[in-house]
Protein backbone atom coordinates (compact mmCIF):
# COMPACT_ATOMS: atom_id res chain seq x y z
CA UNK A 1 0.00 0.00 0.00
CA UNK A 2 1.24 3.28 -1.09
CA UNK A 3 1.76 5.43 2.51
CA UNK A 4 4.08 7.99 0.80
CA UNK A 5 3.94 9.36 -2.58
CA UNK A 6 0.31 10.57 -2.40
CA UNK A 7 1.77 12.74 0.59
CA UNK A 8 4.59 13.67 -2.03
CA UNK A 9 2.20 14.28 -4.63
CA UNK A 10 0.21 16.64 -3.08
CA UNK A 11 2.83 18.70 -2.29
CA UNK A 12 4.01 19.15 -6.03
CA UNK A 13 0.74 19.76 -6.55
CA UNK A 14 -0.01 22.72 -4.11
CA UNK A 15 3.67 23.94 -5.08
CA UNK A 16 2.72 24.24 -8.89
CA UNK A 17 -0.15 26.34 -7.83
CA UNK A 18 1.76 28.88 -5.60
CA UNK A 19 4.98 28.73 -7.33
CA UNK A 20 5.43 31.24 -10.31
CA UNK A 21 5.77 29.32 -13.79
CA UNK A 22 9.33 30.46 -14.68
CA UNK A 23 10.50 29.01 -11.37
CA UNK A 24 9.12 25.89 -11.49
CA UNK A 25 10.80 25.77 -14.93
CA UNK A 26 14.04 25.99 -13.19
CA UNK A 27 13.62 23.19 -10.97
CA UNK A 28 12.24 20.88 -13.96
CA UNK A 29 15.87 21.29 -16.21
CA UNK A 30 17.70 20.59 -13.29
CA UNK A 31 15.61 17.59 -12.81
CA UNK A 32 15.69 16.54 -16.64
CA UNK A 33 19.62 17.40 -16.42
CA UNK A 34 19.96 14.73 -13.34
CA UNK A 35 18.18 12.47 -15.00
CA UNK A 36 20.75 12.80 -17.84
CA UNK A 37 23.62 12.51 -16.69
CA UNK A 38 23.00 9.00 -15.43
CA UNK A 39 23.62 9.53 -11.60
CA UNK A 40 21.09 7.19 -10.42
CA UNK A 41 22.72 4.09 -12.27
CA UNK A 42 26.19 5.21 -10.04
CA UNK A 43 24.56 4.38 -6.90
CA UNK A 44 26.01 1.27 -4.96
CA UNK A 45 23.79 -1.31 -6.44
CA UNK A 46 22.18 -4.15 -4.56
CA UNK A 47 24.85 -7.08 -3.82
CA UNK A 48 27.92 -4.63 -3.51
CA UNK A 49 29.21 -4.12 0.08
CA UNK A 50 28.16 -0.99 1.54
CA UNK A 51 31.24 1.54 2.65
CA UNK A 52 31.66 1.76 6.83
CA UNK A 53 30.98 5.51 7.90
CA UNK A 54 31.09 7.42 10.99
CA UNK A 55 29.25 10.14 11.11
CA UNK A 56 28.22 12.33 13.93
CA UNK A 57 24.41 12.37 15.71
CA UNK A 58 22.61 15.05 15.98
CA UNK A 59 21.88 15.39 19.45
CA UNK A 60 24.47 13.68 21.24
CA UNK A 61 27.12 14.82 18.68
CA UNK A 62 28.83 11.67 19.05
CA UNK A 63 30.15 9.68 16.08
CA UNK A 64 28.08 7.18 15.16
CA UNK A 65 29.24 4.24 13.34
CA UNK A 66 28.11 2.04 10.88
CA UNK A 67 29.51 -0.96 12.02
CA UNK A 68 28.29 -0.70 15.29
CA UNK A 69 24.80 -0.35 14.10
CA UNK A 70 25.07 -3.74 12.07
CA UNK A 71 26.39 -5.47 14.83
CA UNK A 72 22.79 -4.62 16.18
CA UNK A 73 20.42 -5.44 13.54
CA UNK A 74 20.04 -4.85 9.55
CA UNK A 75 20.14 -1.19 8.89
CA UNK A 76 18.54 1.10 6.91
CA UNK A 77 19.95 4.46 5.76
CA UNK A 78 17.64 6.87 4.68
CA UNK A 79 19.26 10.23 2.29
CA UNK A 80 17.48 13.46 2.74
CA UNK A 81 19.13 16.94 1.48
CA UNK A 82 17.91 18.68 4.43
CA UNK A 83 14.78 20.17 7.00
CA UNK A 84 14.15 23.01 4.07
CA UNK A 85 12.70 20.49 1.62
CA UNK A 86 9.21 19.86 2.33
CA UNK A 87 9.39 16.51 0.65
CA UNK A 88 12.32 15.22 2.50
CA UNK A 89 10.48 16.19 5.83
CA UNK A 90 7.36 14.19 4.82
CA UNK A 91 9.68 11.15 4.25
CA UNK A 92 11.12 11.51 7.87
CA UNK A 93 8.15 12.31 9.13
CA UNK A 94 6.32 8.99 8.05
CA UNK A 95 9.88 6.98 9.10
CA UNK A 96 8.93 8.45 12.39
CA UNK A 97 5.33 6.94 12.33
CA UNK A 98 7.11 3.63 10.50
CA UNK A 99 9.88 3.13 13.22
CA UNK A 100 7.95 0.68 15.67
CA UNK A 101 7.51 -1.88 12.85
CA UNK A 102 11.35 -1.07 11.48
CA UNK A 103 12.17 -1.98 15.28
CA UNK A 104 9.59 -5.04 15.55
CA UNK A 105 11.46 -6.41 12.30
CA UNK A 106 14.95 -6.40 13.83
CA UNK A 107 15.93 -3.39 11.66
CA UNK A 108 17.55 0.29 12.93
CA UNK A 109 17.10 3.39 11.08
CA UNK A 110 19.25 6.07 10.22
CA UNK A 111 18.73 9.21 8.13
CA UNK A 112 21.71 10.80 7.03
CA UNK A 113 22.37 14.73 5.41
CA UNK A 114 24.74 17.20 4.83
CA UNK A 115 22.99 19.94 6.92
CA UNK A 116 24.78 21.26 10.03
CA UNK A 117 24.44 19.50 13.21
CA UNK A 118 22.85 22.14 14.34
CA UNK A 119 19.84 22.17 11.56
CA UNK A 120 19.95 18.41 12.16
CA UNK A 121 19.50 19.00 16.21
CA UNK A 122 16.54 21.91 14.93
CA UNK A 123 15.05 18.92 12.39
CA UNK A 124 15.18 15.75 15.71
CA UNK A 125 13.30 18.63 18.04
CA UNK A 126 10.89 20.11 15.42
CA UNK A 127 9.68 16.58 14.09
CA UNK A 128 9.91 14.33 16.96
CA UNK A 129 12.64 12.17 14.99
CA UNK A 130 13.22 8.97 17.42
CA UNK A 131 15.99 7.43 15.28
CA UNK A 132 19.66 9.00 15.16
CA UNK A 133 19.78 11.75 12.53
CA UNK A 134 23.62 12.18 11.53
CA UNK A 135 25.89 14.83 9.82
CA UNK A 136 27.75 14.48 6.32
CA UNK A 137 29.41 17.19 6.08
CA UNK A 138 30.50 17.89 1.99
CA UNK A 139 28.25 14.75 1.05
CA UNK A 140 31.39 12.92 1.57
CA UNK A 141 29.68 9.23 2.78
CA UNK A 142 27.15 10.18 -0.27
CA UNK A 143 29.50 10.39 -2.12
CA UNK A 144 30.69 6.73 -1.45
CA UNK A 145 27.01 5.39 -1.83
CA UNK A 146 27.35 7.44 -5.45
CA UNK A 147 24.36 9.74 -5.00
CA UNK A 148 26.33 12.84 -4.64
CA UNK A 149 26.32 16.01 -7.08
CA UNK A 150 26.82 20.18 -7.06
CA UNK A 151 24.08 22.11 -7.30
CA UNK A 152 24.35 23.64 -10.68
CA UNK A 153 25.00 27.28 -10.82
CA UNK A 154 21.17 27.78 -12.35
CA UNK A 155 19.66 26.28 -8.82
CA UNK A 156 21.75 28.25 -6.71
CA UNK A 157 20.00 31.04 -7.83
CA UNK A 158 16.56 29.74 -7.98
CA UNK A 159 17.50 28.59 -4.15
CA UNK A 160 18.77 31.71 -3.55
CA UNK A 161 15.50 33.43 -4.31
CA UNK A 162 13.28 30.99 -2.21
CA UNK A 163 15.50 32.09 0.33
CA UNK A 164 16.65 28.86 0.84
CA UNK A 165 20.84 29.29 1.52
CA UNK A 166 22.56 26.40 1.39
CA UNK A 167 26.41 26.99 2.28
CA UNK A 168 24.80 28.43 5.29
CA UNK A 169 22.70 25.81 6.01
CA UNK A 170 25.96 22.79 5.36
CA UNK A 171 28.30 24.68 7.58
CA UNK A 172 26.66 27.54 9.59
CA UNK A 173 28.77 30.33 8.33
CA UNK A 174 27.72 33.80 8.07
CA UNK A 175 24.92 33.67 5.64
CA UNK A 176 25.57 36.70 3.50
CA UNK A 177 29.22 35.51 3.07
CA UNK A 178 27.91 32.52 2.13
CA UNK A 179 25.59 34.06 -0.58
CA UNK A 180 28.45 36.27 -1.91
CA UNK A 181 30.68 32.75 -2.62
CA UNK A 182 33.77 31.57 -1.65
CA UNK A 183 34.28 28.77 0.95
CA UNK A 184 34.83 25.37 -0.29
CA UNK A 185 32.89 23.98 -3.37
CA UNK A 186 31.92 20.74 -1.06
CA UNK A 187 29.45 23.36 0.54
CA UNK A 188 26.91 22.93 -2.22
CA UNK A 189 27.20 19.47 -3.05
CA UNK A 190 23.70 17.52 -1.92
CA UNK A 191 22.51 13.78 -1.83
CA UNK A 192 20.09 11.81 -3.93
CA UNK A 193 17.24 11.38 -1.56
CA UNK A 194 17.75 7.28 -1.20
CA UNK A 195 17.39 4.55 0.80
CA UNK A 196 19.31 1.58 1.46
CA UNK A 197 18.89 -1.53 3.69
CA UNK A 198 22.57 -3.05 4.41
CA UNK A 199 22.41 -6.40 5.89
CA UNK A 200 24.32 -7.01 8.97
CA UNK A 201 27.33 -8.38 6.70
CA UNK A 202 27.08 -4.91 5.08
CA UNK A 203 26.02 -6.13 1.96
CA UNK A 204 23.33 -4.06 0.58
CA UNK A 205 19.88 -5.74 0.27
CA UNK A 206 18.07 -2.79 -0.88
CA UNK A 207 18.97 0.29 -3.14
CA UNK A 208 16.56 3.14 -4.18
CA UNK A 209 17.34 6.66 -5.04
CA UNK A 210 15.73 9.41 -7.88
CA UNK A 211 17.42 12.45 -9.46
CA UNK A 212 13.63 13.43 -9.23
CA UNK A 213 13.83 14.64 -5.73
CA UNK A 214 9.42 13.99 -5.68
CA UNK A 215 9.87 10.46 -6.16
CA UNK A 216 11.00 8.22 -2.75
CA UNK A 217 10.64 4.29 -2.60
CA UNK A 218 7.93 3.33 -0.88
CA UNK A 219 8.59 2.36 2.89
CA UNK A 220 6.46 -1.16 2.76
CA UNK A 221 9.21 -2.11 0.33
CA UNK A 222 12.04 -1.18 2.77
CA UNK A 223 9.76 -3.45 5.29
CA UNK A 224 9.42 -6.32 2.49
CA UNK A 225 13.29 -6.72 2.79
CA UNK A 226 13.59 -6.21 6.57
CA UNK A 227 11.26 -8.84 6.78
CA UNK A 228 13.24 -11.35 4.39
CA UNK A 229 16.48 -10.60 6.28
CA UNK A 230 14.62 -11.55 9.41
CA UNK A 231 13.24 -14.82 8.44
Amino acid sequence: MALLQPKLDEITTNTRKLVQPERLAVSERVIAELLASNIEQRMLPVGTKAPEFALPDAISGKMIRSSDLLALGPLVVDFFRGRWDPYCVTELETWRDLNPMVREKGGLLVAVSPQSVRQSDFTVQQHGIPFPVLCDEGCLVAEQFGIAYPVSEDMRRYYFSILVNIPFIHTGRNALAAKRGGGDEREWMLPLPATFVMAQDGTIAFADAHADFRVRPEPDEVLAVLERLKS
